[in-house]
């Protein structure tokens, strides 16, 4: 079976979802078809095939949670003693070395990558040229308009 890594935070917001998914959205489904099927002829009731659409929809979503739930590997970035390499959940400081700007990432699962909040997917180009570098050392990242060189400034576990 494959692992999927999540970290802590990403599979709390996981749990919270599918904790939503079954406690308001499934009821509130169930009492929209309730309600639609007291409209009478099911055959040409549209509020009844959007609801059941939407049935469909909360149904696979819960299934899709749990299904990552149940093979995720949960990484606490602060208890990595990774000895200041880039590994799976670490924030990285980079300089671009084209621009001169600094960024900071962290490096997520697929699910919890936010490119606006400094958090990118362990699949991205970026974070796969990152992966086992130690401050100092340069990661060449091919992007879209080509190679980015970024050298790695620091790298933190929290």
């Amino acid at each position: 079976m494959i692992k999927t890594p999540l970290t802590l935070k990403g599979a709390e917001l996981l749990r919270e979802e599918l904790h939503r998914m079954k406690t308001v959205e499934r009821p509130n489904v169930i009492a929209a078809i309730a309600e639609a099927r007291s409209h009478g002829d099911l055959s040409e009731n549209a509020e009844y095939d959007a609801a059941k659409e939407r049935q469909g929809f909360v149904e696979g979503r819960i299934k899709e949670l749990e299904g990552k739930l149940s093979t995720a590997q949960v990484i606490d970035p602060k208890l990595l003693d990774a000895d200041g390499r880039c590994v799976f959940g670490a924030t990285v400081d980079l300089e671009d070395l084209e621009t001169g700007d600094n960024v900071t990432y962290q490096i997520v699962g697929d699910d919890e990558a936010d490119l606006k909040a400094g958090k990118i997917s362990i699949s991205s180009p970026i974070a796969r040229a990152l992966i086992g570098k130690y401050s100092g050392d340069v990661a060449e990242v091919q992007a879209p308009g080509g190679i980015r060189e970024y050298e790695v400034i620091d790298v933190r576990y929290v």
